[in-house]
């Protein structure tokens, strides 16, 4: 009876161990699927930018500083990318610094009414704009993952087996840009401006 007991014990021991285990791996491996979708989603993004600037290119001339800056940014964030899930701060920072740009770059030729008018630098906008929702969305999947399987490895018992399962911790997408950090200033009076 005392056998059947031990037997019966060690058996449910390693059915959790074997369900820890493997809980681990499928939260590791959905938090690099969600890291590759904002891969796809960046590349997305960085496959639309030469096509902006080389819509706006000619009638900008005397902005090519912007328009460099875009194209600087566009093609660090290119090769942090590179990099992969391990580099998330550094490509964090990289796409922070390319956002700025674009930032930029859009109040500039919004300065343009020619340019506004022209139906490819709208189209090119609005594509820009939907990915960078798509983006935002991405990157929410991917914290919430990776915070799931964050959590999960420091949770008892599963941090026990953490170690055998080869889990590390998953680094969050952080805002890095203080200005994105800043509560947007919005004036709804009517009253005319001094």
């Amino acid at each position: 009876m005392g056998s059947m007991i031990l037997l019966i014990l060690l058996v449910v021991l390693v059915g959790w161990l074997i369900g820890a285990y493997n809980g681990l791996v499928s939260l590791k491996n959905q938090t690099l699927n969600a890291f590759k979708q904002i891969d796809v989603q960046l590349k997305r993004r960085h496959d639309l930018i030469p096509n902006l600037v080389n819509a706006v290119k000619g009638a900008m001339d005397f902005e090519r500083s912007t328009l460099e800056a875009v194209i600087q940014a566009r093609n660090q964030a290119v090769k942090v990318n590179a990099a992969g899930p391990d580099a998330i701060k550094q490509i964090s920072q990289a796409e922070n610094t390319l956002s700025s740009a674009l930032q930029r770059l859009m109040v500039v030729v919004e300065q343009y009414p020619q340019l506004k008018a022209t139906g490819n630098i709208s189209q090119l906008q609005e594509e820009l704009t939907s990915t960078e929702n798509r983006i935002a969305f991405a990157r929410q999947l991917y914290n919430d993952t990776a915070t799931q399987y964050n959590t999960k490895q420091q949770q008892f018992p599963t941090n026990l087996v953490a170690g055998i399962a080869k889990a590390q911790p998953a680094d969050l997408w952080e805002i890095e840009d203080q200005a994105e950090r800043a509560v947007p200033q919005v004036d709804l009076s009517t009253k005319p401006k001094a």
